[in-house]
């Protein structure tokens, strides 16, 4: 069966992989030594903090061959280690070389590793632009914890070893109108001038690109499935930005957009422009901002002041505008996943298909609405034992069939002008076994808890976390990722500053916050399961005989939940009557855009239970 390809679809070549570790790592080295360094802190994070990089900034994948969106390395004269997460044990065994490095777990820190590993008297380099305030603290001690000392390099070691560097992205800019930012930028620009003021500053450091595109009502096209434009900018306590930037990505009609409040010019001139804040002080933020930034700042005579980004808190909690736009962007995404979803239960149940079969026709009938802008991550499409795999990125050296008597996962979203949304479902290919419809239950029970919940105004998600995993944790079980992260409107589908997971986090939830709910359950080699909607943070409301008003969550993900995969005799009956709700809505709501035989399939899916 032959295969579509288009550029529209995303890649599924190899990509990373051992060899590339085997090829890199001797140039590194040879490197290191014209240095007169014993080793090198490789960070997954770019100049510009981003979860996605452009093809130029994939620093750790040359280095190590791990493709995943997380993770560490260091590479020293005679060792060296990579760090992930949960997400990536399996992943990392196969991506990266286990004679050339030492797998150890993100969660331990690396700190904790070179404070353990490193011998008194080596000397490892890093490159400031690429580490944050806080992270440079923490190593900082480690290493001289160890009597070893900590470099910091005015180039970095890879971009000089690293011969076929492909060239930085020069993607278009756009403006993104108002009536769906809900703001202006002028407006917008006003509000952070004021949080500035207030916080005793005379400007703020905008680092982070998504910070950038929300405060300019722009949006860029420089790094794959997050329309961002890269750089930086200035923002002082009288609103005037300056942008940092490729000047040729900006046409005239986004800089009569910008107006003459904003200023633009090019990244070189970012290093002399900080010098000239001498004697003010200035806001860079701790977690987000590189450690360059605030070495800048402070040697030229400024003040940092340790503070969050002043644009995120604002981003995350939405205008009326913007959710507005992410419903409907839900709705017309719910057309292209239910014609998906009716595919996997029909044809695809021959078993003739693999994962990259149905990444490119789920892919395939998103583009067929007309208005996908881009995909909002690389679609997860696993089956079987790839779908244990939290995070797993399909290539033609894993695909899998997609067999009876398997489980199929796809997590998977577009980015679409008016919002950008997440989805994860998972689908049997035959007949499920019983224990995973149990699994699938348990998953189901913390997913519908976290949908219906009720909380004070100050809850964190921290606060929330544990509700989501307490039917697993009744059964002994449990899952290595959050719970649930920030989306972006036309922005990052992974954002801040909320979030749900057990990781401690002190941001509330508040109005307007956008977040995803997706509990899991992962059996290593078997099946992986996962129920993942998107919703946002309801205005506190007054409850019946209640002393305090209550936030809640309005679900945005229109698609159904499958039926067989549900043991209807674990549920409680107000679990059972959530279900048959949210498919009276779905039918309701996406029913009318259907004929035939996928609107009678979508009936039956939406049945009562």
């Amino acid at each position: 069966m032959g295969r579509q390809t288009t550029d529209l679809i995303q890649n599924f070549d190899v990509v990373g992989g051992p060899q590339m570790g085997r090829d890199h790592v001797p140039l590194l080295r040879a490197e290191l030594d014209r240095l007169d360094l014993d080793g090198l802190l490789i960070p997954h994070e770019d100049e510009y903090n981003n979860e996605y990089l452009p093809d130029h900034n994939e620093r750790l994948m040359w280095a190590t061959g791990f493709t995943g969106s997380a993770g560490a390395a260091i590479v020293l004269r005679d060792r060296a280690a990579m760090f992930v997460d949960g997400r990536y044990t399996l992943q990392v065994r196969q991506q990266v070389d286990g004679d050339l490095f030492d797998y150890a777990r993100l969660e331990d820190g690396v700190a904790k590793w070179l404070r353990d590993n490193l011998r008194k008297g080596e000397r490892v380099g890093y490159d400031p632009r690429l580490h944050s305030v806080k992270a440079v603290a923490a190593l900082t001690k480690a290493a001289e914890g160890a009597g070893a000392a900590l470099i910091a390099l005015d180039a970095n070691p890879i971009d000089m070893a690293w011969t076929d560097r492909p060239a930085p992205p020069k993607g278009v800019v756009s403006v993104q109108p108002d009536d769906l930012a809900g703001k202006s930028h002028a407006d917008k620009r006003k509000e952070i001038a004021a949080a500035i003021g207030h916080a005793g500053a005379d400007a703020a450091m905008l680092t982070a690109p998504a910070s950038i595109a929300w405060l300019l009502n722009l949006r860029g096209a420089d790094v794959r499935c997050t329309p961002l434009l890269l750089g930086n900018a200035i923002i002082d306590a009288e609103g005037r930005v300056t942008l940092y930037t490729d000047p040729d990505k900006l046409s005239n009609a986004v800089r009569s957009h910008l107006g003459n409040q904003v200023s633009i010019t090019s990244e070189q001139s970012l290093d002399a422009d900080m010098k000239a804040w001498s004697g003010k002080s200035v806001i860079v933020d701790p977690t987000t901002g590189s450690a360059w930034h605030s070495q800048v700042l402070k040697e030229a005579g400024a003040t940092v002041l340790a503070k969050q980004d002043p644009v995120a808190l604002p981003k995350a909690k939405k205008t009326e505008a913007e959710l507005r736009g992410t419903e409907t962007a839900h709705r017309r995404d719910a057309v292209p996943l239910i014609r998906f979803l009716h595919w996997l239960d029909t044809e695809a149940q021959s078993g003739d298909y693999d994962e990259i079969d149905a990444a490119v026709k789920l892919e395939t009938y998103r583009h067929e609405t007309g208005s996908l802008k881009d995909l909002s991550f690389e679609t997860i499409s696993g089956s079987g034992p790839n779908g244990a795999h939290p995070h797993y990125r399909v290539n033609t050296a894993t695909t899998l069939p997609l067999k009876p008597g398997t489980l199929y996962l796809v997590d998977s979203g577009g980015q679409y002008v008016d919002g950008t949304t997440d989805v994860t479902r998972t689908v049997p290919i035959g007949t499920p076994t019983q224990a995973m419809r149990e699994h699938f239950t348990l998953v189901l029970k913390g997913h519908i808890t976290l949908a219906t919940i009720r909380f004070p105004s100050g809850t964190t998600g921290s606060n929330l976390d544990a509700f989501a995993r307490y039917p697993l944790w009744q059964a002994g079980l449990d899952y290595d990722h959050g719970t649930g992260h920030g989306v972006g409107a036309f922005l990052g589908v992974h954002e801040g500053p909320q979030r749900i997971s057990k990781t401690p986090n002190t941001v509330a939830l508040e109005t307007g916050m956008i977040v995803s709910n997706e509990p899991g359950y992962y059996r290593e080699g078997e099946y992986g399961i996962r129920i993942e909607n998107l919703q946002y943070v309801t205005e506190a409301q007054d409850i019946p005989g209640g002393e305090r008003p209550m936030h809640g969550f309005h679900t945005l993900t229109l698609a159904p939940l499958h039926r067989d995969l549900i043991d209807t005799d674990m549920l409680t009956e107000a679990e059972r009557d959530y279900v048959d709700g949210y498919h009276v809505r779905v039918f309701k709501e996406i029913g009318p855009e259907f004929d035939g035989e996928v609107k009678a399939w979508l009936e039956a899916a939406c049945r009562p239970l």
